[in-house]
């Protein structure tokens, strides 16, 4: 019944990776970075191995270190020695190549200022001191603590409202007509908010007061609705480490909005139409093409 909430847009995760991940390269580098390997001259070290880990998939990450390690070090070496190998024969200066180095020379740049200016703003101390100043302390969200009736059709979800009117006790339908998994509970949905719910039964149930029955079924993807409303509350403010996820993300998406803001403030930039040619200023307003 409750819908999954979707996932947090991908560049803006790979983006707070990039913040968050050097800090365990911060801390193998203040201690020492010993060189564990050489390739025609050309050193890695302990942080390079500690970088490299941060793109595994989380299936790796738990590997003995005895058996990580050496895996991780093949592997760089195996890079620098089939780069090696290119620039001996020469495809640094192939165009493709040049173009995928300029590609990864803005991307480190991004990150290297994405970690500088935001960075300092996801410590503890500062999450702890904005979830002070913002959530502690203050009324939550809206919720309500419904019960429902889920039937196959419209005309079932009627005979449903029309008992009910007749003093029907709603739990007992419930249990005896709904086909939700919660109909051995009466129907009961515990509290919940707005978003919790997909936006047809949100809308009908938070228009109820306690105590009130929807007087017409409400359709969903999931069938047919009959809602009672029971109680209705402010949520509790969640604690420090209930919100503190939220919090970070809330963070580092006002901190890439403001880096980016200043960005775009000191340089030209100049649009153009795919097939290259000049846009007119009624293209920036025109609907984009029908594929």
């Amino acid at each position: 019944m409750r819908p999954s909430r979707s996932s947090l847009a991908l560049a803006l995760a790979l983006l707070a990776a990039s913040i968050l991940a050097p800090a365990v390269h911060a801390q193998t580098t203040a201690v020492a970075d010993p060189v564990v390997a050489r390739v025609n001259g050309a050193e890695i070290h302990v942080s390079d191995i500690t970088e490299a880990a941060q793109s595994l998939p989380q299936e790796y990450r738990g590997m003995p270190q005895n058996v990580l390690m050496p895996m991780l070090i093949d592997q760089l070496i195996d890079r620098a020695a089939v780069a090696a190998l290119a620039r001996k024969e020469g495809l640094e200066k192939d165009p493709l190549v040049q173009r995928g180095i300029a590609r990864a020379t803005e991307e480190a740049l991004e990150n290297a200022i994405m970690r500088r200016d935001i960075g300092p703003s996801i410590t503890e101390d500062k999450l702890r001191a904005r979830y002070t100043a913002e959530i502690a302390g203050k009324e939550g969200e809206v919720e309500v603590r419904a019960r429902h009736i889920l039937v196959a059709s419209e005309a079932d979800a009627i005979k449903v409202v029309a008992e009910l009117k007749k003093g029907g006790d709603f739990a007992a339908l419930a249990k005896a007509r709904s086909s939700d998994p919660g109909a051995g509970q009466g129907g009961d949905l515990g509290f919940f908010k707005r978003t919790d719910m997909v936006p047809e039964f949100a809308e009908a149930a938070f228009a109820l007061k306690p105590g009130q029955v929807s007087d017409k079924p409400v359709k969903t993807q999931f069938g047919w609705h009959v809602i009672k409303v029971e109680e209705r509350r402010a949520a509790p403010s969640p604690s420090f480490e209930q919100a503190q996820d939220d919090l970070r993300q809330k963070v580092i998406q006002e901190g890439v909005q403001k880096v980016l803001a200043a960005a775009r403030a000191v340089v030209t930039i100049e649009r153009y139409n795919p097939d290259g040619t000049a846009r007119r200023a009624t293209d920036d307003a025109a609907p984009p093409p029908k594929p």
